[in-house]
């Protein structure tokens, strides 16, 4: 099995639980996405990280691993998946097309929060701490990077561009609103 000499690098990446996304400004990510995207190469990296316990997964434009998980790593993930359900409704709250290639700053969003009180009250619940508006936004776009769901395009702007692996957040979601669905019904 021969796999591509920057395996190295995609592994880095994607074992921090970040995200290869296909339409990253990062030269270095976009590179990455398409050497996995060759039929060949994701067969054979699908193959290569398998034997040492991690999965490779298509999404829809990105790229990601998933493990097999324990009962407590699980609580964790839906503990964090509640995090994030906060976090996307307060986004679209900003703007119901915010997803995949949308690009915004944090002064717009600031701006609207003023304008806007249910968007105040959701950027507020996002807080655990009486932080200033500011900070709270700061915080939720920080982690937002460093998940690798949004990238810095502009430093000089400030604008920031939503990567394709935001979708797995939305897809995760719909899943669990599927369940809830599914839930009511049979509790009828």
């Amino acid at each position: 099995m021969k796999v591509p000499e920057q395996t190295a690098d995609i592994f880095k990446i994607l074992s921090k639980g970040q995200f290869i996304s296909s339409n990253s400004s990062n030269k270095t990510i976009s590179d990455l996405y398409n050497i996995i995207d060759s039929e060949d190469n994701f067969e054979h990296l699908r193959e290569y990280f398998k034997q040492i316990n991690f999965i490779l997964e298509r999404g829809d434009e990105y790229f990601y691993f998933s493990r097999n998980e324990t009962k407590i790593d699980l609580e964790n993930k839906i503990e964090r998946a509640y995090k994030w359900i906060d976090i996307v409704d307060f986004l679209k709250t900003f703007d119901n097309s915010f997803g995949s290639g949308y690009r915004f700053s944090p002064s717009e969003i600031l701006v609207k929060i003023k304008l806007d009180a249910e968007l105040e009250t959701k950027l507020e619940a996002l807080n655990k701490n009486a932080e200033p508006q500011q900070d709270i936004l700061d915080r939720v776009l920080k982690t937002l990077t460093d998940d690798s769901f949004i990238e810095l395009e502009n430093e000089r702007t400030g604008q920031y561009k939503v990567l394709a692996a935001f979708k797995y957040i939305e897809q995760l979601i719909l899943t669990i609103n599927i369940l809830e669905e599914a839930q009511n019904e049979i509790l009828e």
